[in-house]
C-alpha cells in the first residue's frame, strides 16, 4: 500500500456496518450499505432457533420480501451451534444478506456483548482500491486489490475476492468469519461501481441468490432506494434502534434504468 494513506473518512467510496445484539432470548442482526437496510431477528431458547423475524427496509429487488419466508424454512428448530453448517447448503435459495444476517446472529446469541463490524471500500483509482475491516472499533483487516486481485497482505496475494474459500477455511472461526464479512462487503461494493444498466436485469444475472432463481429473475424488477455514505448525512445503522429502522431523509430513488 502507498504511505501516509489518508483516514477512510475522507476517502469516497463504499460503506457497510453490521451490528449483532446478542439476548438469553433473541439474537438481533441488522445490516446497512449504500443497497441494503436489512434486520434479522431470532428467538432461542438457549439452544435451538425457536423463531425468525426479518425487516427489509430497503432492498435492490421488488421480490426480496419473499425471501422470508425461505430463511424462516431454512433456519427455524436448527441448533444455534450447528446453524451456519446446517443453513449453508440452502444460501442461493435465500436472500444471502439475511442468510449471511442469521448465520451470524446464531453463532453470536450467547455472546456477552453485542459485535459490530464496518467495511470500507474505497472508489477505485486507475484500477486500485482498498479495502478495510473494523471489529468493535478496531482495525483488523487491510485489503489492497488492483485490477481485480488482491495484491496485499501476501498471505492473500494474486487471489480474486471471489477465489478465498478454500483459504478461509484454514482460520481460526474468529478469524474466518472477519474474512468472510470483508470478502462479502467487498463482492457487494462492486454494485457501487457497475453501471445500473448492467446490473437491472435479473435473467441475465447468476442464479445466486432467492431473487435470481428462475422462477422469479423473470417478474423481479429493480427497486432501490440507494443511499450514497460518502454524502450522506449519517453513517450506516444509525437509524436502528435494535429492532427496527426509523424513517430515511437521505434514501434516494435509483434513477431510470437506460433502456
Amino acid at each position: 500500500m502507498p504511505q501516509n494513506d489518508p483516514d477512510i473518512a475522507t476517502l469516497p467510496g463504499f460503506r457497510r456496518s453490521m451490528l449483532v445484539q446478542p439476548g438469553k432470548t433473541e439474537a438481533v442482526a441488522a445490516v446497512e450499505d449504500d443497497i441494503h437496510c436489512m434486520r434479522v431477528m431470532l428467538r432461542h431458547d438457549g439452544d435451538a432457533i425457536t423463531a425468525v423475524d426479518a425487516e427489509l427496509a430497503r432492498a435492490p429487488w421488488t421480490t426480496c420480501p419473499g425471501a422470508v419466508g425461505v430463511l424462516q424454512q431454512t433456519f427455524l428448530g436448527l441448533p444455534l451451534a450447528e446453524a451456519a453448517r446446517r443453513a449453508m447448503p440452502y444460501k442461493k435459495a435465500n436472500c444471502t444478506h439475511l442468510h449471511d444476517l442469521a448465520v451470524l446472529a446464531a453463532s453470536h446469541a450467547r455472546d456477552d456483548a453485542p459485535l459490530e463490524y464496518r467495511l470500507f471500500a474505497s472508489d477505485p483509482v486507475a484500477g486500485a482500491h482498498r479495502l478495510e475491516l473494523h471489529r468493535d472499533g478496531r482495525r483488523i483487516l487491510h485489503w489492497h486489490v488492483e485490477d481485480g486481485l488482491i495484491v496485499s497482505p501476501a498471505v492473500v496475494a494474486g487471489r480474486s475476492l471471489v477465489a478465498l474459500r478454500d483459504w478461509i477455511a484454514t482460520l481460526p472461526p474468529a478469524e474466518a468469519e472477519a474474512a468472510r464479512v470483508l470478502q462479502w462487503g467487498g463482492l457487494v461494493a462492486h454494485g457501487r461501481w457497475m453501471p445500473l444498466s448492467r446490473q437491472s436485469d435479473a435473467r441475465a444475472l447468476p442464479p445466486n441468490c432467492y431473487s435470481f432463481q428462475p422462477e422469479r429473475a423473470s417478474v423481479a424488477v429493480r427497486n432501490g432506494p440507494r443511499i450514497d455514505f460518502s454524502r450522506a448525512s449519517r453513517a450506516p445503522l444509525a437509524l436502528f434502534d435494535g429492532h427496527g429502522f426509523g424513517p430515511d431523509p437521505d434514501a434516494q430513488p435509483e434513477p431510470p434504468t437506460p433502456l
